[in-house]
């Protein structure tokens, strides 16, 4: 499933842990083939649960990479300190340390990371060559630069505020290989987040959805312990273009 290893980056003022899985030998790696950033959600997300994911890429010979932002998991800083702009510049920190300037790449975020996700395509344009949002979120421009104990909370609690937000614009323009992974229910993200980040994305990527049976909106947790959900999403985001 590809060697792991942990490694710990000076990153934004924080150090920030890391799981780097390198395919073993045999996989079939080349230096054209996209190295996959996996990106957890708010809360008690972490890189932990996404290891098995980035064992499944590996295994088909893509380099994988998943972290913990700042307040979270092994990495230092405090949570309240964090906000959407410092996910993204650590995300992207992390990319430029462990996979270069130039290798293209595969996206995958959960929950908050739908945001992460288009503000990462907003950065790299054409070297993203997929993204799977796994039960995206995404939020009001507004609340982009604030930390997550200055007010963030509030700010994303106003009715609608999703809808200003850059992410659809941005998944619009995109057209790589994009996936929507949703589990069977969710009580968290609104369905007209859902609904636009569909259309969004469909606008002019090589578009399709997965609906995990059975998951709620833990799909990191859901897909840690249902390896059959994992090489679906894997074998989906990875199909060849039409």
């Amino acid at each position: 499933m590809g060697v792991v290893g942990k490694t710990v980056h000076p990153i934004d003022g924080e150090q920030l842990s890391v799981y780097t899985v390198t395919p073993e030998p045999g996989a079939g790696a080349t230096a054209d083939r996209p190295g996959v950033v996996i990106l957890h959600g708010a809360g008690t997300g972490s890189k932990e649960r996404n290891l098995p994911l980035a064992e499944e890429f590996a295994a088909l010979g893509h380099p994988a990479v998943a972290l913990d932002f700042s307040g979270h998991g092994e990495s230092t800083g405090e949570l309240r300190d964090l906000s959407l702009r410092r996910r993204r510049d650590q995300a992207a920190a992390v990319i430029g340390e462990v996979l270069g300037a130039d290798r293209p790449l595969a996206l995958v975020g959960f929950s908050m990371s739908g945001q992460t996700l288009a503000d990462l395509v907003a950065l790299y344009g054409r070297r993203v060559a997929a993204l799977a949002a796994c039960a995206p979120g995404i939020y009001g421009t507004e609340a982009w630069d604030v930390p997550f104990g200055s007010g963030f909370t509030e700010l994303i609690r106003r009715p609608d505020s999703w809808r200003n937000s850059s992410a659809p614009g941005t998944f619009a323009r995109f057209d790589g290989r994009a996936l929507l992974v949703l589990p069977e229910h969710d009580a968290v993200i609104p369905p007209g987040v859902t609904d636009l980040v569909r259309a969004s994305l469909a606008a002019r990527a090589d578009f399709s959805e997965l609906r995990l049976a059975g998951a709620d909106h833990r799909l990191g947790l859901w897909l840690a312990d249902h390896p059959e959900d994992r090489r679906r999403l894997v074998n989906a985001l990875l199909r060849p273009r039409p």
